[in-house]
Order: C-alpha cells, then structure tokens, then sequence
C-alpha cells in the first residue's frame, strides 16, 4: 500500500479498494459530476466523510484534533482549509503526496474515529 512511486490517484484508488470491504464503508461516487461536490469523491461510513484525496494529491483524512496536532507537529500533515480563506477545519488534516508512509493505517485511523462517533 505504501509507495511513493504510486500516484496519490493510485494510492488513494488501493485504499477504496481495501477499505471499500470493510462494513459501513461507502466508496465515493462515480459519474461526471463526482468531484464537484464535497465529500463526493471521498470515502464514508454512515454517509460521514472519513478519508478523500483533494485535487492537489493530498489525502485529507477526519481525525480527533489531538492526533490533528500531532501531524501537524510532526510535519507530516498540514491544516485543510476547504474555502483556501483561513477557516481551516480543526479535525481535519491534509497528507502530502510525498508522504512515503502507510496512508491505509491513517485511513483506518480515521474510519474508526468517524465511525465510532455518535450521529
């Protein structure tokens, strides 16, 4: 799963293809429009958002903000600012696509914190 000579398209279409098996876990949606919607393009679980790949390559992962920080602290993540104004969503983080770690165990990450929360 792990590969830097993947692209984040490929790397992100191994982690549908794994996590697409798992119980509750929705694939994102096909067709034109797919990528015009938030959350459309992403993987979720109960209909919530857990994991997508934004159109810069970045795996943009749901994760409890004292993991957030932590990515952040350690350098590998960076703040998702959906509306590039500033607001940027403090449970969210943006992976590199230079990232040669295991992009399927921050997935898994972040499914059992968006599917362990309540509705």
């Amino acid at each position: 799963m792990s590969g830097i000579s993947l692209t984040p398209e490929e790397r992100f279409a191994d982690l549908v293809d794994e996590l697409s098996s798992y119980p509750g876990v929705e694939p994102p949606e096909a067709g034109p429009g797919a990528r015009r919607r938030f959350g459309a393009s992403a993987l979720k679980t109960r209909g919530k958002v857990f994991a997508m790949l934004n159109s810069d390559g970045r795996l943009t992962l749901k994760l409890p903000a004292t993991r957030v920080e932590a990515l952040l602290t350690s350098g590998v993540g960076e703040r998702f600012d959906p509306r590039r104004d500033g607001r940027q969503m403090r449970e969210w983080v943006s992976i590199a696509p230079s990232y040669t770690g295991d992009w399927l165990e921050l997935a898994r990450e972040a499914l059992a914190f968006v599917g362990g929360q309540a509705k």
